[in-house]
């Protein structure tokens, strides 16, 4: 897959706020900053700057004075998020807004999180076609479930199920459906319950729509294993989440230049 990046940084001390949710698991910390540089090496030599919300620093006020020390004058501020909810539409906004209003000199714009970029949706289908590799069951024998976080907002709970639905259409598979670990229904318990029960399938691959290591994916694992064990006739299998591959940071890129994009007209 390629990407026009040289339309997406044209600013002449353009810089990229690569903003994280951030979590309490070392490794998906480790794994933002690791995305963080393969970033920088994809838009190099744009600086890249890493901040997080909640519960690391660097934070976005941090993140920002760092790019403009280096002498960066418009910031693209790039949301690390699979959908837009409460963080993309009010929490780094608002932030943002602060930073321009301690420096009103440099300028900025807010990239759309990744959602269904199209870098996303393959590197899913890569993760998905993995997974199904290893089982040992007939593809109208298996069943496929895509795991969101889980959000209270329901744009976000569409654009789940939107994915889902694109996912479905690469897959050989009888049948591929939505679940969410919180926030919203169905619920991942009752959706292995459901599909366990209808006696369709001898292999049910559950893939976690998460970008990193953590406590969400642990959890996920946990209610598959319980699954597993209610019902060991199926196959069980958890997927990979999408860690800090080289099509995150394309997908991340392709955001940038669609921002930078809108702000010229």
């Amino acid at each position: 897959m390629s990407t026009d990046l040289n339309s997406a940084i044209d600013h002449p001390h353009a810089g990229i706020l690569l903003i994280g949710h951030g979590t309490r698991d070392s490794n998906g910390t480790s794994q933002f900053f690791q995305l963080t540089d393969v970033l920088a090496k994809l838009l190099s030599p744009t600086p890249v700057q890493a901040a997080l919300l909640e519960f690391q620093e660097p934070n976005i006020h941090q993140g920002w004075k760092r790019l403009t020390e280096k002498g960066v004058k418009h910031i693209h501020a790039a949301p690390l998020l699979l959908f837009a909810a409460g963080h993309a539409k009010q929490d780094i906004p608002s932030e943002l807004m602060e930073c321009k209003r301690l420096e009103p000199g440099i300028t900025f714009d807010q990239c759309r999180p990744i959602s269904r970029h199209p870098a996303v949706l393959e590197l899913a289908q890569n993760r998905l076609n993995s997974t199904l590799s290893q089982i040992n069951a007939g593809m109208d024998r298996t069943a496929v479930v895509m795991v969101g976080r889980g959000s209270y907002d329901p744009c976000a709970q569409t654009d789940m199920q939107v994915l889902t639905g694109l996912i479905k259409h690469r897959l050989q598979v009888k049948q591929t459906v939505t679940a969410f670990y919180a926030m919203a229904n169905p619920r991942l318990p009752e959706m292995l319950r459901q599909l366990a029960e209808a006696k369709q399938f001898d292999a049910i691959v559950i893939q976690p729509h998460l970008l990193f290591e953590g406590r969400l994916y642990q959890a996920i694992c946990k209610q598959v294993a319980t699954a597993a064990k209610e019902h060991p006739g199926i196959q069980w299998k958890v997927s990979g989440y999408l860690g800090p591959d080289t099509l995150v940071a394309q997908a991340i890129a392709g955001r940038i230049r669609q921002a930078s994009t809108l702000n010229k007209e």
